[in-house]
C-alpha cells in the first residue's frame, strides 16, 4: 500500500492562521475525490483502509481537523467548535480546487459534513453518515466527556493500548493488529512515555456544550443528495429511532447496521469497507 502524501492548508481564527494538514491518496489530478472527516479525539489515519480501497477511483483526502494528529493546536480553544470546522472545510475543499466532494464523516466528521451538506450550494454530492444523525444522546455525549482530555499516564507503549482498547470497546472486536493500529493513530511520543495526538483543549467547548440532546433535525431535513446511514448496532449516541427517522424523512438516508459494534464502526472492517465502497462509487 502506497504512503499518503501529506500537506496543510491555512485556516484562520481570531487568534491566528493556523496549519490544518490532510493526507492525499490516489492521482491528485482525479476530479472525483472523497473527503474523509474523523471523530472528536482522532484523526484523518483512521482512514487508511478506506482510502487504500477507493484510491484507484477516487482522489482520497482526510484532514487532521485543528487540534488533532499533525495539525496546529489553537491557542483559544473555543475555537474548537464544529461550525468553525465547517469553514475550514470549505477552505480544504478550495484548495483542492474541485467542484463537488462525496463525504465521508464519522461522529463529528459526521456533522461537520451534515451541516456543510445542509447549506444552499453545496459542494457535497453523496454523504455517509457513520453512525451519527441529527439527534445525540446526552448520555452518550457525558460518556465521551468523561475521557476526552483525561488520559492517565502512559509511560509505555503496551499501557497506552490498553487504556486505548478501554476507551474504544464500543468500537467492537478488532485484531490485535487493528488494535496496534488504532493505538499508532493516537499516540505522540513525549520524552516521559507516550500522550494522546490531540490537543487536551478540545474537551473545553465539548463538554461546556454537553448536558441535553442535541437536535438538528432541521439541518438534516434540508439535505438534498443521496445520504448512507451507517451505524454500530449496538451505538449509544445514535438511535434506532433516530435511525428509522432519517430513513422516512429529509433525504431518506439508505440505513445498514453492523452488529456486534457501539459507537462508531472504524472502516478497518472489510464488511464496513464494502458497504462504503458500493456507495461512494454508484453514480
Amino acid at each position: 500500500m502506497s504512503a499518503p502524501r501529506l500537506a496543510h492548508v491555512l485556516v484562520g481564527r481570531e487568534t491566528g492562521v493556523y496549519r490544518m494538514a490532510y493526507r492525499e491518496w490516489g492521482d491528485a489530478a482525479n476530479p472525483r475525490v472523497v473527503v474523509c472527516a474523523h471523530g472528536l479525539t482522532r484523526n484523518g489515519r483512521d482512514f487508511e483502509s478506506l482510502a487504500h480501497a477507493l484510491a484507484g477511483d477516487f482522489r482520497v483526502v482526510a484532514p487532521d481537523v485543528v487540534g488533532r494528529g499533525e495539525s496546529d493546536w489553537l491557542r483559544d480553544p473555543m475555537g474548537y467548535q464544529v461550525p468553525l470546522y465547517v469553514q475550514d472545510m470549505l477552505v480544504l475543499i478550495a484548495r483542492l480546487n474541485v467542484a463537488t466532494v462525496h463525504w465521508v464523516g464519522t461522529s463529528m466528521g459526521g456533522l461537520i459534513g451534515m451541516i456543510l451538506a445542509a447549506m444552499p450550494g453545496t459542494p457535497i454530492r453523496r454523504l455517509l453518515l457513520n453512525d451519527v444523525g441529527p439527534v445525540l444522546a446526552a448520555s452518550a455525549l457525558a460518556r465521551i466527556g468523561e475521557y476526552v482530555g483525561k488520559a492517565p499516564a502512559m509511560p509505555s507503549r503496551a499501557a497506552a493500548e490498553a487504556y486505548i482498547r478501554a476507551v474504544s470497546a464500543p468500537f467492537g472486536p478488532h485484531s490485535d493488529a487493528q488494535w496496534a493500529f488504532l493505538t499508532e493513530v493516537m499516540l505522540k511520543p513525549d520524552g516521559n512515555g507516550w500522550r494522546l495526538n490531540y490537543d487536551p483543549g478540545i474537551a473545553i467547548p465539548f463538554q461546556k456544550a454537553a448536558g441535553d440532546d442535541v437536535n438538528l433535525w432541521p439541518l438534516y431535513d434540508n439535505i438534498r443528495c443521496p445520504v448512507l446511514l451507517t451505524r454500530g448496532a449496538q451505538s449509544d449516541l445514535l438511535s434506532v429511532d433516530t435511525a428509522c427517522a432519517m430513513s422516512e424523512r429529509g433525504p431518506k438516508a439508505a440505513w445498514v447496521d453492523f452488529e456486534g459494534v457501539g459507537h462508531a464502526p472504524t472502516f478497518l472492517q472489510e464488511d464496513q469497507i464494502a458497504v462504503a465502497s458500493s456507495f461512494l462509487k454508484a453514480e
